[in-house]
């Protein structure tokens, strides 16, 4: 199956996993950041592109004025100049077709916003200087006064031009009011007032344009500063993602409602009994194996602290619900630490906690990984030790068989045995302890399970003179199709083996008291239960089952299931006791080991084969 983000399907058909629904809390982001950011930073138009929107729609609004004011004027007996009229009129469909056309709008990166290029300059611009100056020339004759329209052109190139390209507008229009006042002079006007007023309107021009040109600049800046802060926003939010989703602990986002609005993978496994649930958003409530969960949630949102080192939480599977393969899974104990989205001691008149983040771990791998640090650094120990052993036990037994030549009595026989038996359960016990020391691992490959289990099993009935049949102690539950997993062969018999000779050991002696099933357990897993109908184990001693040099039995080593859970461990397999008194399947078999293993297709040399028991 597709990969789903931890935070929901982020396709345009797809539900958010912030996606608004009729409960849910409108305030609460409905995309995450970095999507958000994403196309903001792809659509978004650029300031300098709304404000060259802006000026072309200003330019719209002066050309309509001027035909209204050149209405309004005929309409009061006023007859300015046709050409004037005219100029107007052109004036004002120019600007509306520019305003109207989207390829003359700069395109380009935020630094190059604020340089307009020819074209852009002359149609827009130049065309208002040379319109609004001729409007200003015929304004001499006339009760109108067009000074102040040459502040668009001016302002417009401070803001979308460079400084120097702005200035020499500045400087272009500050020349056009001294000729237009230079003119009037001519006419007979008074030159002092003329071109002093002329002056200081260009010296206005010149002010204006260095001070939108700061503006500007600021406003590119920070635009910049904007945009850059955006895609690092992004990236984070990508990052944060990414950390999220591969974290060995389960995430949940959880609403008051009790609906999950984002759940990374983890999380997603440890509420399903096998496999993955589906991805967010989903309603924890209704289901039954989840009840806990909601509880836990209420909880949380009602009291006013939550320990910092989380409450045990226990998951529990309805056998009836879940399928043959999956019913192993019955229970599962999770440690739950809750955070929430603001601090919990809010003011009276602040909206309550909406939103709740729980952080999952499963206890039964957080108790491994413990018991696997603290063993790792026993195993070391106890294999050096094992190591010096070797040479001085060797010696006695090299002394104790000398001395069993020369025995000549009964008693020296019996004792001579007695060191020869005490003897080789040393060696035995060195044999386990160097097997499972660190070292060099051989390299794994595929096996055939059919084959495999068939063998084994068949070898150990022989040895152990249990005859086989219908009747048989033993019962065996093989697979019509042929299974693979990665595993060493010599390995899984000696596991195999190690769980019969248990198995009958605590079972009773009727026919089907150990019984041996293999199963797929989908596409990636496969599994090897071993279960019998002895008593079940007292949880005092549950607990310490795969502990090395713990055992129940007098002359019992203590590195049987020690060394089955390393060797799976090795070839990235689990093993783990399960008391299965109250499943309908097997409710006979109250004892059960599981170990499960990788599954992987096998060569084609097995593809025929077919193996039963």
């Amino acid at each position: 199956p597709a990969e789903v983000p931890w935070n929901g399907d982020s396709s345009a058909a797809g539900e958010s996993g912030w996606s608004a629904t009729s409960d849910a809390d409108s305030r609460f982001p409905k995309r995450d950041l970095g999507r958000e950011s994403g196309s903001h930073i792809a659509s978004e138009p650029s300031a300098f592109q709304r404000l060259y929107r802006v000026f072309l729609g200003a330019r719209v609004a002066v050309g309509v004025a001027l035909m209204l004011a050149q209405l309004v004027a005929w309409g009061f007996g006023v007859r300015p100049p046709l050409w004037v009229a005219l100029l107007c009129v052109l004036y004002a469909a120019a600007a509306l077709v520019l305003w109207w056309a989207p390829a003359w709008l700069p395109q380009g990166a935020p630094q190059a916003m604020s340089r307009m290029g020819s074209p852009q300059w002359l149609v827009t611009i130049g065309a208002d200087i040379v319109c609004f100056s001729a409007l200003h020339l015929v304004s001499r004759t006339s009760s109108f006064n067009y000074v102040a329209l040459l502040v668009l052109p001016v302002l417009m190139a401070g803001v979308m031009t460079p400084r120097l390209q702005a200035l020499a507008t500045a400087a272009v229009v500050a020349i056009s009011l001294l000729t237009v006042s230079w003119l009037s002079v001519l006419g007979g006007a008074d030159a002092a007032t003329l071109m002093a007023e002329a002056g200081l309107a260009g010296m206005g021009m010149f002010i204006i344009a260095a001070l939108a040109g700061e503006l500007a600049g600021r406003l590119a800046r920070e635009q910049l500063n904007s945009k850059g802060s955006l895609e690092l926003a992004r990236q984070q939010a990508q990052l944060n993602r990414l950390v999220i989703e591969e974290m060995q602990d389960g995430v949940l986002v959880v609403d008051r409602m009790g609906r999950v609005r984002a759940a990374n993978p983890a999380a997603r496994r440890l509420l399903a009994p096998i496999g993955i649930s589906r991805p967010a958003p989903f309603q924890l409530r209704g289901v039954k194996a989840w009840e806990s969960v909601v509880r836990t949630v209420e909880r949380a949102f009602t009291d006013a602290v939550w320990p910092e080192a989380g409450r045990d939480v226990l998951l529990n599977f309805e056998p009836a619900a879940l399928s043959e393969l999956a019913a192993q899974v019955t229970q599962r104990t999770l440690r739950v630490r809750i955070r929430f989205t603001r601090r919990r001691d809010v003011k009276a008149n602040e909206a309550p906690e909406e939103f709740c983040v729980l952080l999952l771990e499963d206890v039964r791998s957080m108790q491994a990984r413990i018991r696997q640090e603290k063993l790792a650094a026993m195993g070391r120990v106890s294999a050096g030790i094992a190591h010096e052993i070797r040479n001085p036990l060797a010696a006695i037994s090299q002394a104790n068989a000398l001395l069993s030549e020369d025995a000549t009595t009964s008693t020296q026989e019996q004792l001579t045995r007695m060191v020869a038996d005490n003897v080789e359960r040393l060696k035995r016990i060195v044999e386990d302890v160097m097997e499972v020391a660190p070292g060099l691992i051989q390299e794994a490959r595929v096996i055939d399970l059919n084959a495999q289990v068939a063998v084994v099993c068949s070898d150990w009935a022989r040895s152990g003179k249990v005859p086989l049949g219908e009747r048989s102690v033993l019962k065996v539950e093989l697979p019509a199709e042929p299974l693979g997993a990665v595993f060493d062969g010599e390995h899984l018999r000696r596991i195999l083996i190690n769980l019969l000779d248990n198995a009958l050991r605590h079972g009773s002696q009727s026919p089907g008291a150990v019984q041996v099933r293999l199963v797929a357990l989908g596409e990636q897993q496969v599994q090897l239960s071993v279960g019998s109908d002895g008593a079940p184990i007292e949880p005092d001693v549950e607990r310490y089952l795969f502990e090395p040099f713990f055992s129940t039995r007098s002359r019992g080593t203590g590195l049987g299931l020690y060394i089955c859970r390393e060797l799976c461990e090795r070839y990235g397999a689990s093993i783990e006791y399960q008391l299965r008194a109250a499943h309908p399947v097997s409710a006979a078999h109250g004892n059960e080991f599981l170990v499960v293993m990788r599954r992987q297709a096998l060569p084609d040399a097995y593809a025929g084969l077919r193996f039963g028991a």
